[in-house]
């Protein structure tokens, strides 16, 4: 039943009950909201600063108890076993990256061996696209997009140069009509007979539109290119079906709404009909497992995104990702993302009921159709988005921005609440009403 509701709310437009609820601008109706929450109860497993309503999961996580207690657990075998632990732990620690791929291999419809938790995101960036970046004849370009995370383009400028070719004539970034949003039909028009390969996000990191990776992948196909995604702004918020649908490869990181951690190990991923590849980036922990200690000269990399790890894994830095996942899994991530989506519809419906309107004249720059839009809403505001940026963060309220007017909230599903959801909008009412904005400089800090 929940995977059959959550469908629909995929294909429609919001129809939450507060669409015709003339009280949904009443915290009271906010307050019955969190009252019927099914999810309600995950919120009493984290850490919520004192005097805050957090909003910025999309950028980092908040710990969770349980995580905390698998790294208080992975800390206490390094003191008692040492160097036993890499066989002896309670997860050993030589099988911690394929073991925690598994945990989390079904919210990201991965089928066994085809995810591995390793790295972090830009180094798995490198290492997958080393392996399916192939220029051969006529096809020697890469299609990517101009609203990508830099990070991923400069990887991408990176691989090309390393097979001697020029990024400015070999990257292919497909434009933004409105500046804000992808069309998808404009990237299947552009994957021509020169592109040897397609990377694209799943989320747009800051307007935080969803793109159809399952067309996308297949429209790919059928003109012979393989398709890889950076989700690192939907996984843990969006169930994916990443071997159903085809995609050839993947990866994300963990430490936003999979609440890992800051620098948490990062997730690849590999569709199995290329385990036979070779992992250019080679290491030594992608070799064969059982013949790792071997220590031959000769490459034999395993037959699974086990093969594309390169080093030894940060056992300490990742152990909390065994507790994250076991809260992620607990919860479900179908009816994560229904929670997800109803947060989102109300604060789009808040928004544009509130504050899109002088003197506040706010507007969402990310797509309201709950099928083209991942975890988190972007709101504009034509002058003074950094500094209203500034006052909710004095208000103890944590967005994030990003340049040059895009302030981010993302209500996540396991910690956040609608009343949280509705004291924001009040807050950015008030911030306009009182000037509260005026107070803070016009300069952006180095992290904002």
């Amino acid at each position: 039943m929940m995977k059959t509701l959550y469908l629909c709310r995929q294909t429609q437009t919001p129809n939450s009950s507060f669409m015709t609820n003339p009280f949904f601008t009443e915290r009271s109706y906010a307050l019955q909201l969190d009252q019927n929450d099914p999810l309600a109860g995950f919120r009493q497993r984290f850490y919520i600063p004192e005097n805050t309503i957090y909003m910025d999961g999309n950028s980092l996580g908040l710990l969770s108890t349980d995580a905390e207690k698998s790294l208080e657990r992975v800390l206490n075998e390094w003191k008692t076993l040492g160097i036993k632990g890499w066989l002896e732990a309670k997860r050993p620690w030589f099988y911690f990256a394929e073991e925690i791929g598994e945990m989390a291999a079904e919210i990201v419809g991965a089928r066994p061996g085809e995810l591995i938790f390793t790295g972090t995101t830009t180094v798995n960036i490198h290492a997958l696209i080393s392996t399916f970046y192939q220029p051969s004849g006529k096809r020697t370009k890469i299609l990517a997009d101009e609203l990508n995370f830099p990070s991923d383009i400069y990887a991408l400028k990176g691989q090309i140069k390393m097979k001697g070719l020029d990024p400015s004539e070999e990257l292919l970034l497909a434009p933004a009509p409105d500046g804000r949003t992808l069309n998808e039909q404009i990237i299947v028009d552009m994957m021509n007979k020169e592109v040897a390969l397609v990377y694209l996000p799943s989320v747009l990191y800051a307007g935080g539109q969803m793109l159809d990776m399952e067309f996308l992948t297949r429209e790919a196909h059928k003109r012979g290119i393989p398709i890889g995604f950076d989700c690192s702004h939907s996984a843990g918020a969006v169930p994916h079906h990443f071997s159903n649908w085809g995609v050839d490869f993947a990866t994300f990181c963990s430490y936003k709404y999979l609440n890992g951690g800051p620098g948490c190990a990062a997730f690849l991923y590999i569709n199995k009909k290329h385990f036979q590849k070779e992992p250019l980036m080679a290491g030594w922990f992608g070799y064969v497992k059982e013949k790792q200690f071997d220590m031959s000269l000769d490459f034999e990399h395993a037959h699974g995104a086990g093969g594309w790890q390169i080093s030894s894994p940060g056992i300490l830095g990742s152990s909390t990702m065994e507790g994250a996942m076991k809260v992620m899994l607990e919860a479900g991530i179908e009816p994560i993302r229904e929670k997800s989506l109803k947060m989102t519809d109300y604060l789009i419906r808040l928004t544009k009921e509130i504050l899109d309107k002088p003197p506040y004249d706010f507007s969402i720059a990310t797509p309201l159709e709950p099928s083209r839009r991942g975890g988190h809403i972007s709101l504009l505001h034509p002058t003074e988005s950094l500094r209203i940026n500034e006052a909710l963060k004095a208000r103890g309220i944590i967005p994030d921005f990003r340049s040059p007017d895009m302030i981010r909230i993302a209500p996540v599903a396991l910690y956040n609440t609608f009343e949280e959801v509705w004291k924001v909008v009040q807050a950015f009412k008030e911030i306009v009403d009182q000037k509260e904005y005026e107070q803070f400089s016009k300069q952006r800090k180095a992290i904002s």
